[in-house]
């Protein structure tokens, strides 16, 4: 059996780049809900400007495939900063229907995590760099 496995990659690469970018798109101009949550753990209110490093720039790079490795870093860095800032009550809740409360949370640090360990594969913009 042919194993298409970059088509594989690319596949995983389209809905963890492009469903998480929307998440980001969707936050332009409205930082300052991160920015209160992110004060009440004593933390600086700057650092909501790095949800458009997170949920944008990342997005976009492994969308494309440019250095995806970093990229997916990145992103699952995001993920989990935004797991344990605005979410970490919930995480060993149940939905209403059974399933884990985060669970479209979970996909994206685990897809990213896939990314990170895989890279993007051959259809990819870039192929030849140790972050791709």
């Amino acid at each position: 059996m042919n194993n298409n496995i970059n088509l594989g990659l690319l596949i995983l690469r389209l809905p963890i780049g492009g469903l998480m970018l929307l998440h980001g798109i969707a936050k332009f101009g409205h930082t300052a809900g991160i920015g209160g949550m992110l004060t009440e753990k004593g933390l600086p209110a700057f650092l909501s400007y790095g949800v458009y490093i997170t949920e944008v720039l990342a997005p976009i790079l492994i969308l494309i495939g440019f250095r995806t490795r970093l990229a997916s870093a990145v992103y699952v860095f995001g993920a989990l900063f935004a797991l344990f800032l605005a979410h970490s009550s919930e995480l060993f809740e149940l939905s209403e229907h059974g399933g884990w409360k985060l669970e479209l949370l979970g996909l994206y640090i685990f897809g990213g995590l896939a990314l990170f360990f895989t890279g993007g594969g051959k259809f990819a913009a870039s192929t030849t760099n140790k972050w791709d």
